[in-house]
């Protein structure tokens, strides 16, 4: 019977091994994974299976469907926005190589809000459901169904007992500890409530290695809330062992809210198969914001992508730098792109700073990246390790016009495995905003005075070199 099984094992290794040739991003991926499954095919098809493919099956056939069916819609949405586009400035040129990759411009007439922390980020989304005048979308990678998720979902179910319509979407694998007695509840309240469906489709029924990582809320298509914080007591500073919680969110309001609308609304098709027709397309500058405001660019970006969007994207903004690059992340496993990009610029004498978390909620993360803040403070990267609890912020400053707020983390899952939205603001008075805020944390961290790998105890080393083999998958 083991002979049977081993053959059988030994069968799925070489086919599968045609499908890693064929599919694998990069070269050494494609031998690493062929060696593995022809040489241990009990351990390595499974693992393939589960965390070897790059590609979300079935996503963008159902996008296609999505816009045949909504192809007027879509074209009179478009034409609506042709008075918001921003055109590129001159001393830009990468601007051209980022309209076309992420479908989507920069906007002006927007009026944008930094929103610090957990209670300040949930009180703007409160304030924003209340204003809601026709539906509120509400979809986050994790949503608990403590204190802070009930306080929310309470809040939803009296907002459709006044006639609001209510979306809300969740991941899950982020959200796998929900009691289905208490999504029943609101289901009966009213509101749908569904998870994404990282399974669905016959590709993807062993595939629990994507994730939905976006965190969106939109009201009335007028104004929309995006960034790092996710709905659950820790975000509030209620973890035990990660408390106090730093996080970073973002308000936009005007035009760029109904880009973040279209990330959900996809994301709602696949998961439900049912089209929003109800909702608003029609861009509307924010108030005060008429003559010009704040040019914003929402990027959508996942494993469904025809290109690797985030990591181009964020290898195309860090290669614009020419005087500084900020970096606030809680887990820094860079890929080849990114570490290029950051040489390059370390190179040519800009400032490169990387605020990380002392603390960490992945052990592996945490130790993986020990190598490359290593290889970076090494070229003149000032590293910094933030103290007063745990960091969670993904932020991005360039220079002294362009900052980034979203949910893209600096490692290989964000740029190629999650559904990920990023907020990108050209606004100088917003990037002197976010500078203020990464000053404030500055002084809550650690510069490191010295960081060479090469002379840590044996064990550290190893712990790190180690943990930097899962690169791929972390």
């Amino acid at each position: 019977m083991f002979t049977l099984v081993y053959l059988l094992f030994q069968i799925t290794g070489l086919a599968t091994s045609v499908h890693a040739i064929l599919n694998t991003r990069t070269a050494q991926g494609a031998i690493a994974w062929v060696v593995s499954l022809n040489t241990m095919p009990l351990l390595s098809v499974p693992i393939y299976w589960i965390f070897g493919r790059s590609r979300f099956e079935g996503y963008v056939n159902a996008l296609k469907d999505h816009d045949l069916l909504m192809a007027e819609e879509r074209q009179q949405a478009h034409d609506s926005f042709a008075r918001f586009v921003v055109e590129g400035p001159d001393h830009f040129p990468e601007y051209r190589a980022i309209r076309r990759l992420s479908l989507a411009p920069f906007l002006g007439g927007n009026r944008v809000e930094l929103l610090v922390d957990g209670e300040e980020t949930y009180r703007s989304i409160e304030e924003g459901i209340r204003r809601a005048e026709s539906y509120i979308l509400f979809q986050f990678y994790i949503l608990r169904a403590d204190r802070s998720g009930t306080r929310f979902m309470d809040l939803l179910a009296d907002r459709v007992r006044e006639g609001v319509r209510v979306h809300v979407l969740f991941d899950e694998i982020g959200s796998y500890e929900l009691p289905g007695e208490w999504l029943q509840r609101y289901r009966d309240a009213g509101i749908p409530v569904i998870p994404f469906g990282t399974t669905r489709g016959s590709g993807n029924r062993f595939q629990v290695n994507f994730r939905n990582h976006r965190k969106i809320v939109v009201v009335d298509g007028r104004e929309a809330w995006l960034g790092g914080l996710n709905i659950g007591n820790e975000y509030l500073g209620e973890d035990r062992k990660l408390s106090p919680w730093r996080d970073t969110h973002l308000r936009v309001e005007g035009p760029a809210a109904l880009v973040a609308q279209s990330l959900f609304w996809s994301d709602w098709y696949w998961a439900d198969g049912s089209l929003l027709r109800h909702l608003n397309w029609k861009p509307r500058a924010a108030a005060g914001a008429e003559e010009g405001g704040q040019d914003v660019l929402i990027l959508g970006s996942g494993p469904a992508d025809d290109l690797e969007t985030a990591s181009l994207f964020f290898t195309t903004v860090l290669n614009a730098a020419r005087r500084r690059i900020w970096i606030a992340t809680p887990y820094f496993v860079p890929d080849e792109a990114t570490q290029v990009s950051l040489s390059l610029a370390l190179l040519r004498g800009a400032e490169v700073r990387i605020l990380t978390p002392r603390i960490n909620d992945n052990w592996f993360v945490r130790h993986a990246a020990n190598v490359y803040l290593s290889q970076f403070h090494r070229l003149g990267a000032k590293i910094h390790f933030y103290e007063a609890g745990f960091m969670h912020q993904k932020v991005v400053l360039v220079d002294d016009n362009l900052a980034l707020v979203g949910t893209v983390n600096f490692d290989n899952r964000s740029f190629r495995l999650n559904f990920e939205v990023t907020g990108a603001v050209a606004d100088r008075a917003f990037a002197a905003r976010v500078e203020e805020m990464l000053k404030a944390d500055l002084g809550r961290s650690t510069e490191v005075e010295a960081f060479e790998l090469q002379r840590a105890p044996f064990l550290q080393r190893l712990k790190a070199r180690g943990s930097a083999l899962l690169a791929p998958v972390l």
